[in-house]
């Protein structure tokens, strides 16, 4: 899904991606271009409380986009440690709600052999700089094909860490890890990064005191590439084998869900294609057939002040098709789906998602660059 590109001249450039605009809610949205030359981008967050736009390049690099301008310098270069190429290299940045005061944040790349490492970091007295050999290992997970790797990793708002990992590769989840609770691959995973060293076991994990991984939140996914929390509800895009891409969206209440993967692709039976048992499985609020797509891009739902009309839209898109779209999910039900491939066109190879601590939304393409999404002048 993700070519790695070279890493080119980093500038920052405000500039509009195109004339083309898309009208949804009453508002007329575009994007923004905010910086390109980034190699290859598959996440931007920022740290509580913090303006500064943190971006990883695939390679291993994270960079720092602050006022007008992208630092030269990372802030954090750990290209030697990661695999690189397709689905692999660095895939996710979480910090830590406390990092103004304990410096810590922590990753989630593939190492030289293919396997996923969770590694915690802090920062230097600089605060542009991070201090590489503060490296400490919380979890490592053996690999077993270089595909689904999940990657995406973040806080939620009961404090833990959470973790989305794939079902292990190949193609249709050949060592049952969607099903198998035993295994770490193919899951949600919950971690209390303060409890305990490496990590201790949030007690509500569903398999806390035994029958399966206790690091478990909950089980069934194939390979969820970028998620994200609203409130208390978690935002999943599964991408799909070969028919169709899915939006599950659970609760921190839904401890121990089963999403479905591999009996499930979508809402229809994959293994077996028919008369499967859908019995006690969490079936998607969202799917598309590969028609309109070929992999799901999991994005954000738009809480920032500069376009109050779209409030509450959940925005994604699809890394093939370069559609975004933006759906409202209320009642267990999500409905109104947009296309806004419409107005806006496609817009390229949809890597990933961000958002800032305004909750402005950010659209990072395979391009190199990132653009962000606002009101058309």
């Amino acid at each position: 899904m993700i070519i790695l590109r070279a890493l080119l001249v980093i500038l920052l450039w405000p500039a509009f991606a195109s004339a083309q605009t898309a009208q949804i809610d009453g508002a007329e949205i575009a994007t923004e271009i905010v910086a390109e030359g980034l190699g290859n981008p598959v996440f931007l967050t920022s740290p509580p409380g913090d303006p500064r736009l943190f971006v990883l390049d695939q390679a291993g690099r994270i960079f720092i986009l602050s006022e007008g301008a992208v630092r030269d310098e990372p802030f954090l270069d750990i290209s030697d440690l990661v695999s690189g190429g397709n689905e692999q290299g660095l895939l996710g940045l979480a910090f830590h709600p406390r990092y103004s005061e304990n410096g810590r944040f922590f990753v989630n790349y593939t190492d030289v052999a293919g396997d996923t490492q969770i590694v915690e970091y802090r920062v230097s007295d600089n605060p542009d700089l991070a201090l590489p050999d503060s490296a400490a290992t919380l979890l490592s997970i053996e690999q077993p094909f270089a595909n689904h790797n999940g990657g995406w990793i973040a806080f939620g708002p009961d404090g833990f860490l959470y973790i989305g990992m794939g079902d292990g590769g190949s193609g249709g989840d050949p060592r049952g890890n969607g099903q198998n609770l035993d295994a770490l691959l193919g899951k949600m995973l919950r971690i209390d990064v303060d409890g305990a060293k490496p990590y201790a076991i949030p007690p509500a994990n569903p398999f806390a005191q035994g029958g399966g991984a206790p690091e478990i939140f909950l089980y069934g996914l194939r390979n969820p590439w970028r998620n994200a929390f609203d409130g208390d509800n978690l935002y999943i895009a599964d991408v799909g084998q070969n028919a169709f891409e899915e939006i599950n969206v659970v609760t921190i209440a839904d401890a121990g869900a089963n999403l479905g993967w591999n009996t499930m692709e979508g809402l229809h039976c994959f293994e077996p294609r028919d008369g499967c048992d859908q019995t006690g499985l969490v079936l998607p609020v969202h799917e598309y057939p590969h028609p309109d797509g070929c992999s799901i891009t999991g994005g954000y739902v738009y809480r920032g002040k500069a376009i109050p009309e779209i409030a509450g839209r959940y925005f994604f898109g699809d890394f093939c098709s370069g559609a975004l779209f933006a759906l409202r999910y209320a009642g267990g039900r999500a409905d109104d789906v947009v296309d806004l491939s419409a107005g806006l066109g496609s817009l390229g190879s949809i890597n990933s998602f961000g958002v800032d601590n305004d909750g402005e939304i950010y659209i990072l393409l395979g391009d190199g660059s990132v653009q962000k999404i606002l009101r058309a002048p």
